[in-house]
């Protein structure tokens, strides 16, 4: 009996290896993509991203399923998914606090990429490539900010939305063709519903396809910066690699099950991380005639929210805010270093790195504050250090000192 179900399974794969590469595929990006032997914890959070992206689109999909993008009716389908929905709760908690887990695993992963150097040649267009998705999930956290119809997702759009109408000749055009309206209204809700649940998924998975096979491509850094495919042996595989599948898989397998614990705890006793996720006014039906005391996006763009308010023209300040998210994909090019893996740096880039690791997180803190003319003050010195990080990266990749590069791979 089970000689049979073996041949049995033999012929399908057989049948559908005739007709589509599953076999190739596996092999060439699975059972023989060969990764370096050396990594380490910083290199659990690609595949952990891959888990929430996962995540948000099975429970966006049974959101969908009894969420009304009405204006009259948004805020009460949200509540009935909560109260009344079979584990409905459940859903919507595991997509809310699943915004933020996604982000907490990008900006890990980003900040990997910074630590070693995976930016650099010959990664060039797998930076750019991750950069694109990091905009696609801005643009998705943002769209799906409104959809709550509570008063931080209608005031924050409205604020968000009313920045466009800062850029010359085009920024009123710009924002009434964005809400769709005068005002935000049912008509902004529904095109944000939209493009939340259609065109932006869309644009974001044929990304991530891109970034994997660029990766896969080119091969995966590691921890020393040590191109791996220089040295092969005489069948032309790594002699520093290992097959993905099964070492890394099992061993992403160990990071996910830890990811899912913290994240389960978080969505089981603290979903609203005392506001951080989710916002208390946002337990609150959208009011145009009640304006909230105090309005701040959610965290995750809060660092640059707080260049936005740093800079006093309305204008400069937009220009600022973007500027600070599109300067990331010029990295591969503002850095000079030869070398790519912070291990082998001088001590200049790691204290600069340090330095802007603090800034950043200033910045998201200062985000969420009401602005005094402290708080106003510090975000522009902390705005001034984040930009320094890029604009001298020509200069100061230059001047540090490092150390001899292995030629294989270390086992640290």
């Amino acid at each position: 009996m089970g000689k049979k179900i073996v041949d049995l399974l033999t012929f399908l794969l057989g049948w559908i290896d005739a007709r589509f590469p599953l076999t190739k595929m596996w092999n060439e990006h699975l059972g023989q993509y060969y990764a370096p032997k050396n990594f380490n914890f910083w290199y659990f959070f690609g595949s952990l991203a891959l888990v929430v992206l996962i995540n948000q689109f099975v429970t966006g999909i049974w959101l969908t399923m009894s969420y009304k993008p009405d204006g009259e009716l948004a805020f009460a389908s949200v509540e009935y998914i909560m109260r009344d929905v079979p584990w409905g709760w459940l859903i919507r908690y595991m997509h809310a606090v699943g915004a933020s887990a996604f982000f907490v695993v990008i900006y890990l992963h980003m900040f990997r990429g910074l630590m070693y150097g995976s930016y650099k040649h010959p990664r060039e267009l797998l930076w750019i490539t991750g950069m694109f998705i990091y905009l696609c999930l801005m643009a998705e956290a943002f769209l799906g900010y409104l959809l709550p119809w509570g008063q931080m997702s209608y005031w924050g759009a409205k604020v968000i939305i009313s920045l466009f109408g800062a850029i010359p000749y085009i920024g009123e055009t710009l924002v009434l063709w964005i809400a769709g309206d005068y005002v935000i209204s049912d008509v902004t809700l529904n095109r944000f519903f939209s493009f939340h649940v259609i065109a932006v998924p869309i644009a974001l998975l044929g990304l991530v396809c891109v970034h994997v096979l660029a990766l896969h491509e080119v091969g995966s850094n590691n921890p020393d910066g040590v191109e791996i495919k220089k040295n092969k042996d005489k069948n032309g595989i790594p002699l520093d690699g290992i097959p993905f599948h099964p070492y890394y898989s099992v061993k992403d397998l160990v990071g996910v099950v830890v990811f899912l614990i913290f994240f389960a705890s978080i969505i089981f006793f603290a979903p609203a991380m005392n506001g951080y996720f989710l916002e208390h006014n946002n337990f609150v039906p959208a009011n145009p005639m009640v304006t909230p005391e105090h309005i701040a996006p959610v965290w995750y763009f809060t660092p640059f929210y707080a260049i936005l308010r740093a800079v006093p023209d309305k204008l400069l300040g937009v220009v600022a805010m973007g500027a600070a998210v599109m300067v990331l994909f010029l990295l591969p090019w503002l850095d000079r270093n030869p070398v790519k893996s912070i291990r082998y740096r001088g001590t200049l880039y790691k204290w600069i790195l340090g330095i802007f690791v603090v800034s950043f997180v200033a910045l998201g803190w200062l985000g969420m504050q009401q602005p005094t003319e402290v708080l106003t003050l510090m975000a522009r010195i902390f705005s001034i250090l984040y930009f320094a990080f890029f604009l001298l990266m020509p200069f100061y990749s230059k001047w540090d000192k490092t150390k001899p590069v292995p030629d294989r791979v270390t086992y640290k």
